[in-house]
């Protein structure tokens, strides 16, 4: 027989589970200075590519490629804050990088896992610790309509972009997904922007100036081969045991 039981209950608050979406910066190099000039590079043109989205720092790359590197996470924070990402977490590190990010202000987060590149078929992926997930973009397209003149740049933040006039060289798409473009793409693409390595960019005629997929990028300083250049074509990520590649393959329109 059930029992009821009389209990009280806070009037002021109440404690519940919550999901906060995350971007992960995987940390590759303890050289402050690149990273900053890289990130100028990449965002330097796009002052509100971040809204203040929190950030898990993944110190796991950077075991692999330094293992006994030092860094100042005073410095480092204020990078990322110069660009609008708030850092709250930290996972990865050795024991002395944990108990300076912990002295930082950062939170421990060794259960945080991050979206990668789907292995190709019949490819088995050996297991990767991972950093925070990332959320795919909503429903719903943002469709342009007109010709991207040099200059102009378009950014579908949280969602697929879908262009269906010419992206003129000089021009740059971006999105969070896929990127459509129904007309040559002479200018810059840009998928899968905030680490979406799922995202694909397709064109009717690829001539770009840059392709990148999740920060992994081309440029027209290496030529694309005949078989898709000025074709119809589409851009994926594929992962590789030296690391993840763009792959470009014609397609039948």
């Amino acid at each position: 027989m059930s029992v009821a039981l009389a209990a009280n209950a806070p009037a002021t608050f109440e404690i519940k589970s919550a999901n906060l979406p995350l971007v992960a910066l995987l940390l590759k190099s303890a050289d402050l200075a690149r990273l900053s000039t890289e990130f100028a590079q990449r965002f330097g043109d796009m002052p509100d590519f971040f809204d203040h989205d929190a950030l898990v720092i993944d110190l796991f790359p950077l075991q692999v490629a330094e293992p006994d590197a030092s860094l100042d996470f005073a410095a480092l924070l204020h990078l990322l804050r110069q660009y609008r990402l708030t850092p709250l977490a930290v996972r990865g590190g050795n024991e002395a990088q944990m108990a300076q990010a912990l002295a930082a202000g950062l939170t421990p987060a060794p259960d945080a896992a991050v979206q990668r590149a789907a292995p190709p078929p019949g490819a088995s992926a050996a297991p990767v610790a991972e950093p925070a997930t990332i959320p795919p973009p909503a429903a719903g397209a943002l469709v342009i309509d007109k010709p991207l003149r040099s200059g102009q740049q378009v950014y579908a933040r949280g969602r697929d972009l879908v262009v269906m006039a010419m992206v003129n060289p000089g021009a740059e798409v971006i999105a969070d997904g896929h990127i459509h473009v129904y007309a040559p793409l002479r200018g810059k693409a840009i998928a899968g922007a905030r680490g979406n390595a799922d995202a694909r960019i397709f064109a009717l005629s690829m001539a770009p100036e840059l392709i990148s997929i999740a920060g992994i990028y081309r440029t027209s300083e290496v030529a694309l081969p005949n078989t898709v250049l000025g074709k119809a074509a589409q851009v994926r990520l594929v992962p590789g045991p030296d690391g993840d590649k763009l792959v470009i393959d014609p397609l039948s329109v």
